[in-house]
């Protein structure tokens, strides 16, 4: 039996991390909460391992240029051949010493494999109260994860009527539509080839951004994210294109669905692109004073 394997990661935010308010980026926090996640993966398999999902994701507070940064990544349970990492982001002011929680999430990871065989992992001593409580409480949202796929076709079922009610002055979500196309490169990827999921965390976090925008006189604040699920693969030289448009508004928040679809060079030619990462991001908008600003009705 292994330790839990911890991982701390520190780092200052920079204007260069940071969104037009001077808050950072939460692109740039998702490629952070990825990286510190999967190393806490693979200390513990002892092999590369790759992003399956990120889920339960809520935004609690913003970091601010000059502010520090702190992600804490620990296994809390090791399954067959899979794992769930928990992560728990800080910030601190280093002028007042006050640390606030910026986020806490759950990430699955499976070891990345040479050949045909997966990985067994050993399971994960616990040390702590804390440890059994997370070690118990995995198997209940691994099971929930697992459920979810079906949950959502029968939602996606059970609501394919056309929506036939007009408002008056709601905004057509078509104009909300964007599309994004990135080429991945080497610095996209790790030493086997595989897209970091952080990275197109990030990229789908950018489009959902603009998607939401078009809905607001300011710039969306992203406050949660249901799951991040990563049906397949992407490798370096990949052309990934990313679909986004509002769902649906609510008042003081709106909800953006991202598609992800990947081609290689010759499903590229044959336009045959393999479906990879689906999320649902909600947003709010605030104005200079911090007051939450309301988002117009939306008609699909």
């Amino acid at each position: 039996r292994r330790s839990p394997m911890d991982v701390c990661m520190c780092q200052g935010v920079l204007p260069a991390h940071a969104d037009p308010r001077g808050e950072l980026s939460a692109g740039q926090l998702l490629r952070w909460m990825d990286a510190a996640a999967c190393l806490a993966a693979e200390k513990h398999a002892g092999v590369s391992c790759v992003t399956v999902s990120m889920d339960d994701l809520q935004f609690e507070e913003a970091a601010r240029v000059g502010q520090i940064i702190t992600i804490k990544a620990k296994v809390n349970r090791a399954f067959r051949t899979s794992m769930e990492v928990g992560i728990k982001v800080t910030v601190q002011d280093v002028l007042t010493n006050i640390e606030k929680t910026v986020s806490v999430a759950y990430a699955t990871y499976v070891a990345k494999t040479v050949g045909a065989e997966k990985v067994e992992l050993e399971p994960v001593k616990l040390l702590s109260s804390e440890d059994h409580l997370e070690h118990s409480l995995a198997i209940e949202r691994r099971r929930i994860r697992l459920g979810y796929f079906q949950v959502f076709q029968n939602l996606m079922q059970e609501s394919n009527k056309e929506d036939t009610s007009e408002e008056e002055d709601a905004v057509s979500t078509e104009l909300t539509h964007v599309q994004s196309i990135e080429l991945v490169l080497p610095p996209h990827a790790n030493h086997h080839g595989n897209t970091f999921g952080g990275q197109i965390m990030a990229w789908m976090e950018t489009v959902a951004s603009i998607s939401a925008s078009r809905l607001c006189r300011s710039y969306p604040v992203l406050k949660s994210v249901n799951m991040f699920k990563f049906w397949g693969p992407s490798f370096v030289g990949d052309r990934l294109i990313f679909n986004a448009i509002v769902n649906n508004t609510f008042q003081n928040s709106v909800e953006v669905g991202v598609r992800v679809e990947a081609y290689d060079c010759e499903e590229w030619i044959k336009d045959q692109p393999r479906h990879i990462n689906s999320a649902f991001l909600i947003f709010s908008a605030v104005n200079d004073k911090g007051e939450l600003l309301p988002f117009p009705r939306v008609k699909p």
